[in-house]
């Protein structure tokens, strides 16, 4: 048996956590034995106790974009995660960049390897704490564009040293055959209306202010589209609180919007958002991956997305959907309305979409990826 513990900064559930626990979830349990480490309680550990296994609430800060290695090693939290690590006899250690200068050194006093995985990259390592970040056995990018942001131009350490493994989806959840009538009842709207979803958490980047532009100029031309916004400030931060009362109020002062548009919360049952909807769009300025567009791929739709970072590199343009400059309002209104318009197409692009995902972003493809590196690096921790 291989225990592997994951740490983790955030308790929410965002696009990276979901990915965390369908990666841990997908592990032959009669191989491994995943712990989870988070600093408090909250969804992504309530989820885990329940389909994966134990989880292990240590308080400790988050990094910081100018931490100093050699001086977060000697906070005292490392010594409790190298204790734990010991303790729970846990074979191998892996990693967010916020916990990752706590259990770099908690796994080296106990002797262990560990995975570095770049869920999203927003800034490059400063040159203090590059060679940090090369003596990591083991890093791994979500994405090309990730890589990319990470490593900088020119790149800090070799490319080929930081392999890309894409996140999963669950095809078996998240199919083409699921009924959407049920949420579109429960929200009073028609069967038959065109309805148009964003599935995002609250943050500026997200764009949810530009899928309000999106949706007033769709409104003055189909006056009976209808849309859904699901996701919430998932990890109450709160200037992504301010910026979510900000939507909420501007939407109900838009008399084009107020009975157009409905902002529906957390949603566990996501795929159904995706099953009622016609299309689906994503306004980020900017995504690490964009995991959303491949769920509505996977459920058979066509995704209307911006095409900075990840999308790029999992939407088709054309051919799985439509990819637009960020900012580009009338691009993105004027691609939405066109599969309002046209069935055929949106179930041409569905279909290529759901292919997509089978074929190029299935679990069993990063799973086998990341088996491959938890074992590699098992096996020359054991020599």
């Amino acid at each position: 048996m291989k225990r592997i513990l994951f740490a983790s900064w955030y308790a929410g559930l965002g696009g990276g956590e979901t990915d965390l626990l369908t990666l841990a979830g997908s592990l032959d349990v009669g191989d491994y034995e995943c712990h989870l480490l988070l600093p408090e309680d909250g969804q992504l550990s309530e989820i885990w106790r329940e389909t994966v296994g134990p989880v292990h609430i240590i308080p400790f800060r988050g990094a910081t974009t100018y931490f100093v290695p050699a001086v977060w090693a000697r906070f005292p939290v490392v010594k409790r995660f190298a204790r734990l690590l010991r303790d729970e006899r846990i074979n191998l250690a892996h990693s967010d960049y916020h916990s990752l200068p706590m259990i770099a050194p908690a796994a080296q006093l106990a002797g262990l390897p560990f995975v570095f995985t770049l869920w999203g990259w927003w800034f490059k390592p400063k040159p203090w704490q590059r060679s940090f970040f090369r003596d990591i056995p083991k890093t791994v990018a979500r994405s090309i564009a990730i890589r990319e942001g990470y490593l900088g131009e020119p790149p800090f350490m070799p490319v080929a040293d930081v392999p890309v493994v894409y996140p999963g989806v669950d095809t078996e959840r998240f199919h083409p055959d699921l009924n959407g009538a049920r949420l579109r009842d429960e929200l009073g709207i028609a069967q038959v209306a065109p309805l148009v979803a964003m599935v995002a958490r609250f943050q500026r980047v997200k764009g949810h202010h530009s899928f309000q532009s999106v949706a007033e100029a769709i409104a003055r031309q189909e006056p009976e589209a209808r849309f859904v916004v699901a996701g919430d400030n998932v990890f109450g931060v709160d200037a992504d609180g301010r910026y979510r009362d900000q939507i909420l109020q501007a939407a109900k002062n838009n008399d084009l919007l107020r009975d157009r548009i409905q902002y529906i919360g957390f949603r566990d049952d996501i795929e159904h958002v995706y099953a009622a909807a016609d299309v689906v769009v994503c306004a980020s300025e900017f995504e690490s991956f964009g995991k959303a567009n491949l769920e509505a791929m996977a459920c058979g739709l066509p995704v209307v997305s911006s095409n900075r970072g990840g999308p790029a590199e999992t939407v088709r343009q054309g051919e799985t959907g439509f990819l637009i400059d960020p900012g580009d309002m009338d691009g993105f209104s004027r691609a939405v309305t066109r599969l309002l318009a046209d069935a055929g197409l949106r179930e041409k692009m569905g279909r290529a979409g759901r292919a997509r995902v089978c074929e190029r972003f299935s679990i069993d493809a990063m799973t086998e990826a990341y088996c491959r590196i938890f074992d590699d690096l098992l096996r020359l921790n054991s020599r």
